[in-house]
């Protein structure tokens, strides 16, 4: 019945007592008067937008210039588990580029076509993460079974660790960058990064492993650290594809759809909560629920109702931007069901 109210305000801690979220919400529209109309919600939108696109610049060129120092080390001594963690590093700079555009389609307005807008560019962004991640899995596997086969001597062992050194310490923090701006804002995809950046930095130090066992003479040392580090680079494929499926899936975190129902029952004239649905598009949240109201109630009346509630649910689910609610009259003795009419229309 509703979803043109929009919010801006700040969510307060996931287990606050109701009693303390309603007082502390009016306190808040006293002290901080706030809009709800579609311009100030737009406004949040690209500034959550912004905030990835710095993220992603940021995280660009930090991983870009760590790269190119471990590839100059790389040239130099022949390492293939350095070679690994470099190509690695490349292509997490790299992830950038797809996730950019992503967050720049995201801004544009909803069309009569794409009438949810362009925030699903996010998902696939992070569909082709990754793929870059398998990708660079593979030629860092090729790489060091091919120098298992072929051992060589690695050169300039100091320069490996330091490389190691530095591939860590950049890695870790775009890591922390990319996950605390990505949670904030809420998109899979730059937190989906942010992990393959940390996975990253764990397979740097193990390339000091694989320059301590060429120290002592071990030739197969050197690949293979470079065959454990592609075995790294699996495992965080596989959190990466499984958290980028869940989110083309549709998939919530179980703890907002409570939030969500907690909200709505404690809305006045909320009789009971009906179907509730919550989806990502991009780093955003919509909702389409049901609620019960009085079936004496008048169209304004329940309109009412509905406002209060999706107002209820902007203030309790992190994220939310828009939700659509819909009022029904709660059943009367003897009354059909309301929706009788549509159940030939319900899939088998």
């Amino acid at each position: 019945m509703t979803d043109r109210h929009h919010h801006g305000h700040h969510h307060g801690p996931e287990h606050e007592p109701a009693h303390g979220r309603s007082l502390r919400h009016r306190l808040a529209h006293l002290l901080a008067p706030h809009s709800h109309d579609s311009a100030d919600r737009l406004d949040r939108a690209l500034e959550s937008s912004a905030r990835g696109m710095r993220a992603l610049w940021v995280s660009l060129a930090v991983l870009g210039v760590t790269a190119l120092a471990q590839a100059v080390v790389v040239v130099a001594s022949g390492s293939v588990a350095l070679l690994g963690d470099t190509v690695h590093n490349a292509a997490d700079a790299l992830t950038a580029v797809p996730l950019g555009i992503a967050f720049v389609l995201g801004r544009r307005a909803a069309t009569r076509r794409f009438t949810y807008g362009y925030g699903r560019a996010e998902d696939l962004a992070g569909l082709v993460i990754v793929v870059t991640i398998a990708a660079s899995a593979a030629f860092s596997a090729w790489a060091a079974f091919q120098r298992l086969l072929d051992p060589r001597p690695v050169e300039h062992l100091p320069a490996v660790a330091l490389a190691a050194l530095v591939g860590f310490a950049g890695n870790e923090w775009v890591a922390r960058h990319r996950i605390r701006v990505g949670r904030a804002i809420g998109s899979a995809a730059l937190v989906a990064d942010g992990l393959h950046a940390r996975t990253d930095g764990f397979t740097s130090l193990a390339v000091l492993l694989g320059a301590a066992g060429s120290a002592l003479g071990l030739r197969a040392a050197d690949p293979i650290v470079g065959l454990a580090i592609t075995a790294a680079i699996a495992l965080v494929l596989r959190d990466a594809a499984r958290e980028v499926f869940r989110r083309m899936m549709d998939a919530v975190d179980p703890a907002l759809v409570d939030r969500a129902e907690r909200a709505l029952s404690e809305v006045p004239g909320v009789r009971a909560v009906g179907e509730l649905r919550l989806r990502w598009i991009g780093h955003r949240l919509r909702a389409e629920v049901a609620v019960v109201v009085d079936g004496e109630a008048t169209v304004r009346q329940a309109h009412a109702i509905a406002v209060e509630a999706e107002h209820a649910l902007l203030h309790a689910v992190p994220g939310l931007t828009a939700a659509l609610v819909h009022a029904d009259p709660a059943p009367a003795p003897g009354e059909a069901d309301p929706h009788l009419r549509l159940a030939h229309h319900a899939p088998a």
